[in-house]
């Protein structure tokens, strides 16, 4: 046996440190291995991350960084202090030529039947719901110009008001989705055309959509 060895083997507090260096190193050594393979699996998947973050859960768990969560949403106190702040000003909840449709179409379900109302600036999301979560959000912040509404406060019929602007851009697509939506409830969709519809034709919709009344025995 080599003197060396026989001279760890017969002080033994010398062994044990020798030991202890090599065992330090064989970690050391391991932990650089894994940081090189961890580096070297991230380059290769590096292209893969944006996508893996689009698809991750909505639920935050424990095990991930407060850089991947959501931002907090404002809670009351903030709103407040937010709306403190700012100045706010009346804004017209129709422009004119609504403004006109509006009056006659209430003059005409008054004259017909005085029990239903007609309600300006309605928003689908309180009028209509639905099991599907995506198909929901379709439709939540869309309105409705007019609204026809019975004498149990149900919504009967929709009455878009079709402007000299109101085909620009995605306006038409946007129509479509709120006229399906409505059909599904089974809540009618009826458009006035700035230009074409008169006072005359106004009522003879509403003669033709509002009940009338029950007559007295």
């Amino acid at each position: 046996m080599p003197p060396e060895i026989l001279a760890l083997l017969n002080r033994p507090e010398l062994l044990i440190a020798v030991l202890a260096v090599g065992a330090s190193f064989g970690i050391l050594a391991e932990q650089f291995m894994s940081k090189l393979r961890r580096q070297k699996w991230r380059q290769k998947n590096r292209a893969r991350w944006p996508r893996k973050r689009q698809r991750a859960s909505v639920m935050p768990g424990p095990w991930q960084s407060s850089r991947d969560q959501a931002p907090a949403k404002p809670d009351a106190a903030d709103q407040l202090r937010t709306v403190m702040g700012a100045d706010f000003t009346v804004q017209p909840l129709l422009n004119k030529s609504e403004a006109r449709v509006f009056k006659e179409l209430d003059r005409a379900v008054i004259a017909c039947n005085p029990t239903w109302q007609v309600m300006a600036q309605v928003s689908l999301g309180e009028i209509l719901r639905s099991g599907d979560a995506e198909a929901y959000s379709c439709i939540n912040s869309k309105r409705v110009d007019l609204l026809l509404m019975d004498s149990d406060c149900r919504p009967r019929h929709a009455i878009e008001y079709q402007g000299g602007a109101h085909h620009q851009g995605d306006a038409a697509a946007r129509d479509a989705v709120k006229k399906e939506a409505l059909r599904r409830a089974g809540i009618g969709y009826h458009e006035v055309v700035a230009g074409r519809t008169t006072p005359a034709d106004l009522c003879r919709l509403v003669e033709k959509l509002v009940d009338k009344p029950p007559t007295a025995p």
